[in-house]
């Protein structure tokens, strides 16, 4: 079972001399810019809808180990998602430029919804569909740009390239913290017997939240021979849906700046998004009134990045050793809509949305282009994929993936520490629980779309593959700190005396 650590500023470690002669590991950092450009689609929705504003810029932000024998990279993009095509070119590129095995390369996508055109349609995806079915898909549905698409696959490699090159002995750690108050399961238990996502605040037929959270936040952080913090790779589960206005990062921009604002501009944050198909930070049973866009970035963001810094405060330091990486690609067949759905969803899409409602309309839009997709790929591609840092290991998966399966992945593993990994190197969509698909579920995540649209059985066959890979490593041993001598020091004198009365 796997052991929980949470760690707490009253196990604060001594000053960095105590450090110096630790063991250590080649580690590099690097980031990219992928700011898409005012004008461009903003993704994270059914339709379409264009950034008209600029907050903060977006990344590709990556860090490279290397134990002597094995070299990976984590890829952390601020993006809604991380369409497969440029997963296997980009890794494609980064193994002809600097050795690194495709395999070991983690490509994770934060699930930004105020980031640039990654998703949903991928140009040239319905070139070959029936004229009606490709206007609905290029014209009234959320499309990535090609344009941006290079400028990602391009950056990422960059920035792959250039932590390997500048990789360095490096001193690293790590740890978790736990920060339980920035994110919420959005699905609620209701009186009808049902599970709704985001009923509404304080609705009145609400009972309790249908699902858990996962609190932790898993931290690995690296250091120079002087002290200062190069980079660090942070993991939490929280849906990146604060959209603080204008083209942003969402909350990791405020975890970003929560860290450097500790440690120095200097340090690479690279963010994994955890299993949070189901979190997000909206609590439907708040009695308070909800904080606007801006704030809610903050919060999120702040407090998971004070829960990092506290973490990268406290975590013994040392070489992480073993790096090591597994892949295995499940074939995984997709829910098929009824011959009846198909057919009124048909009948629907060539009325005014309006008219017939712009909810239903969109979701009939959705079931014309997944019977074209099904005729097409009946059967999903889904990698899943670990990358062992010691005694770490990132489980991945292409989903946006319900966190009872990143906890039991947690539960399950033989590591101390175990990060799930979200929405990596692919996209499938919600990949809800079996329950969630039963007659006491329901909700948002489980509408059958060309989106999300695998079979029931999906998530599990995910998380058995990802604990059965993780589980195929050693764990490396942990750093730990270095050990006091006795006597340290003579006696306090201002202490040694026994209590005075007079």
């Amino acid at each position: 079972m796997r052991r929980r650590t949470f760690l707490t500023l009253s196990s604060a470690l001594p000053a960095w001399a105590r450090w110096e002669n630790s063991p250590t590991v080649k580690a590099g950092f690097a980031e990219a810019n992928i700011t898409p450009e005012i004008g461009m689609e903003q993704p994270g929705g059914y339709g379409k809808a264009f950034h008209r504003t600029f907050h903060d810029a977006c990344k590709a932000r990556v860090a490279v180990f290397d134990d002597g024998r094995k070299r990976a990279a984590v890829v952390g993009l601020d993006a809604l998602i991380v369409p497969r095509g440029l997963v296997l070119e980009a890794r494609r590129l980064i193994t002809a430029k600097c050795g690194i095995p495709g395999d070991a390369v983690l490509i994770n996508a934060s699930h930004s919804h105020s980031s640039g055109p990654t998703g949903m349609v991928q140009p040239g995806e319905f070139d070959n569909a029936p004229e009606d079915v490709r206007r609905l898909a290029y014209e009234k549905s959320s499309m990535a740009d090609a344009k941006y698409l290079a400028k990602v696959r391009d950056a990422i490699v960059t920035a792959v390239v250039e932590a390997d090159t500048k990789k360095a002995d490096l001193v690293c750690g790590v740890g978790s913290g736990m920060e339980d108050k920035a994110a919420v399961n959005r699905r609620i238990r209701m009186t009808n017997g049902r599970t709704y996502t985001h009923p509404g605040q304080l609705h009145p037929d609400m009972i309790k939240y249908a699902g858990p959270i996962d609190p932790e936040v898993g931290v690995i952080g690296a250091w120079d021979k002087k002290g200062q913090l190069t980079g660090c790779i942070v993991n939490y589960a929280c849906h990146a849906t604060t959209n603080p206005g204008g083209i942003s990062a969402n909350w990791v921009y405020y975890l970003e700046k929560a860290i450097r604002g500790f440690f120095g501009n200097q340090v690479t944050v690279v963010f994994v998004q955890g299993a949070c198909g189901d979190i997000t930070q909206v609590d439907n049973f708040a009695t308070v009134q909800q904080p606007g866009a801006e704030e809610w970035a903050q919060i999120v963001g702040g407090r998971v990045g004070a829960e990092a810094i506290r973490v990268l405060l406290s975590m013994p330091r040392g070489a992480l050793t073993p790096v090591d990486a597994a892949v295995t690609v499940l074939k995984i067949p997709r829910r098929k809509p009824s011959a009846e759905k198909v057919r009124q969803a048909r009948e629907m899409v060539v009325k005014d949305p309006n008219a017939v409602g712009v909810t239903e309309w969109t979701f009939a839009k959705e079931t014309v282009m997944l019977d074209y997709l099904i005729q097409r790929d009946p059967v999903a591609d889904v990698e899943v994929q670990a990358i062992q840092v010691g005694p770490a290991v990132f489980v991945s998966n292409p989903a946006e993936y319900f966190v009872e399966f990143g906890l039991e992945i947690k539960e399950k593993s033989h590591f101390p520490f175990t990060f799930p990994a979200e929405l990596s190197n692919g996209c499938v969509g919600y990949v809800p629980t079996e329950e969630a698909l039963s007659e006491s579920g329901g909700g948002y995540e489980t509408r059958l779309t060309f989106y999300s649209n695998l079979i029931p059985s999906a998530g599990r066959q995910i998380a058995v593959a990802g604990i059965a890979l993780a589980n195929k490593f050693t764990p490396g041993a942990m750093p730990s700190a270095p050990k006091a001598t006795a006597p340290a020091r003579g006696a306090w004198q201002y202490g040694n005396v026994p209590p005075e009365l007079h």
